[in-house]
């Protein structure tokens, strides 16, 4: 049976596929010991021989599914070109296991890992809406207005681009004005780089504490810092019901 190249990395846990892509643009695949360029070169999953770097990839793996409470300090990476920590320092598993989306380098909390390239598309794809959830710690004191222009929207900049967000569930968590901060619980259902960051910032206000608590309905609150589990398969019909 033959199949795309792409699809075929990406289902064996080398990338998602669209990395997966962009390492066979960059000359980093090889089929039947020579390199392939061409993202619609189609392979035979029974009988080519796929090398990543140099090395085959297991086109049986089992696949697996990771939900890791990532600590701050950490970046979401295979690999950092700085050298830092990333989560593959905490996830350690025989399976080549690449992040789902992404989380920054000060943010904690909920942070899937798979080697499911389908499924890392449909995690990441915008038509499938999948929520985030995150508790947001912030200097000052927040208004009913800033929450309203949260919820319905607030321009940010993407990628050097204007962008309106769409409409997210906003709620108050707590106020102390002896501290001068605030918390709050926004749910969003896109993955534009930094989001929540730059829509606190857009209604003025500035970032004091950054954490996921959920993916979907997949909650890290039973899963200390630092820790990870294996998600079941009743976990998983949670994110696609």
């Amino acid at each position: 049976m033959l199949e795309r190249l792409q699809k075929v990395l990406a289902n064996s846990g080398v990338a998602s596929r669209r990395q997966c892509e962009i390492l066979i643009l960059e000359g980093k695949v090889k089929v039947n010991g020579k390199v392939v360029t061409e993202l619609g070169t189609k392979v035979d999953v029974e009988k080519d021989v796929i090398e990543y770097n140099d090395l085959p990839i297991n086109k049986q793996t089992k696949k697996v599914y990771i939900l890791l409470n990532k600590p701050i300090g950490y970046v979401t990476t295979v690999k950092d070109q700085f050298d830092r920590d990333t989560v593959m320092d905490l996830v350690k598993v025989k399976e080549r296991v690449v992040p789902v989306g992404r989380l920054d380098m000060y943010t904690s909390g909920a942070l899937l890992l798979s080697n499911d390239g389908d499924f890392i598309n449909k995690m990441t794809h915008p038509s499938f809406e999948i929520t985030k959830t995150y508790n947001v710690t912030i200097a000052g004191k927040i208004t009913s207005d800033d929450v309203k222009r949260l919820s319905e929207g607030v321009e940010i900049d993407d990628e050097g681009e204007p962008y309106i967000t769409k409409p997210a569930f906003v709620k108050i968590l707590k106020i102390d004005e002896e501290k001068n901060i605030s918390r709050l619980q926004i749910t969003i259902h896109e993955g534009k780089n930094r989001e929540v960051r730059k829509m606190i910032e857009a209604i003025g206000k500035k970032v004091l504490a950054l954490h996921r608590s959920k993916i979907g309905d997949l909650t890290v609150k039973d899963i200390p810092l630092g820790k990870w589990k294996y998600l079941s398969d009743k976990e998983l019909q949670k994110l696609f019901p």
